[in-house]
């Protein structure tokens, strides 16, 4: 795992986002993914405390191969646009304890969709060193036309000013709202959507994040029963 800088005020955070951004690289992959993880974060109302699972999958089958958790205490302050500097500390001490690397990552949050291209699916992408996107359940950043009705249907999201594609809202199931799909790191935005697609088991939401989803909030649930 490559060293970030995570203890830095809102203003210091704003300029290191701006910074990093050079770094990424959106770009095809390098190989079939065998694997495919979703990683997620959960907290209780009023706490500080931080929880984490990461849970890895086999492609295509979507099996899952291997789990990990963390717990951590958020040193940043809850503020929309800077959620990597909250969450991803803890995030990377569940990914340190997976027997093997996966070869992408699926993570419930932005890419670049997101103000300055920095967001959470990137910045965990660039401290990993592994192809990272964003699966978000609702847009951070930009803008896009409706979205058709149809499992599969999409609409680019654009940056308002530069009218830059950063992502797209993609139908992952019928009748339920789309979801925000961006690349992050070492991934092209297409190759995001379809595995957003092809990682679906009848759900809104794709089976790696679910997965982390339902994992997470066991976590979460299970420290607060007494022992």
């Amino acid at each position: 795992m490559r060293p970030v800088k995570w203890d830095v005020t809102v203003r210091e955070a704003t300029k290191l986002q701006t910074e990093l951004r050079s770094r990424l690289r959106q770009r095809k992959l390098r190989r079939t993914p065998q694997t495919i993880a979703g990683a997620d974060i959960s907290h209780s109302l009023f706490s500080k405390e931080l929880f984490a699972s990461v849970v890895v999958l086999s492609l295509p089958d979507l099996e899952v191969v291997e789990r990990a958790d963390a717990r951590g205490i958020a040193k940043f302050p809850y503020v929309p646009g800077y959620l990597s500097f909250r969450e991803v500390p803890t995030l990377l001490k569940a990914f340190k304890k997976l027997k093997r690397k996966p070869d992408v990552v699926m993570a419930d949050g932005q890419g670049i969709a997101h103000p300055r291209r920095m967001g959470l699916a990137a910045h965990l992408g660039l401290a990993l060193g592994v192809p990272t996107f964003g699966c978000a359940k609702s847009i951070l950043f930009g803008s896009a036309k409706a979205v058709g009705k149809r499992k599969g249907a999409l609409s680019y999201l654009r940056d308002p000013k530069t009218k830059e594609v950063i992502g797209a809202l993609v139908r992952a199931k019928e009748g339920c709202k789309p979801l925000v799909v961006s690349a992050g790191h070492l991934i092209t935005l297409e190759e995001a959507i379809g595995l957003a697609l092809r990682t679906g088991r009848g759900y809104r939401i794709p089976e790696p994040t679910r997965q982390a989803h339902n994992a997470v909030n066991e976590l979460r649930r299970s420290a607060k029963m007494p022992r």
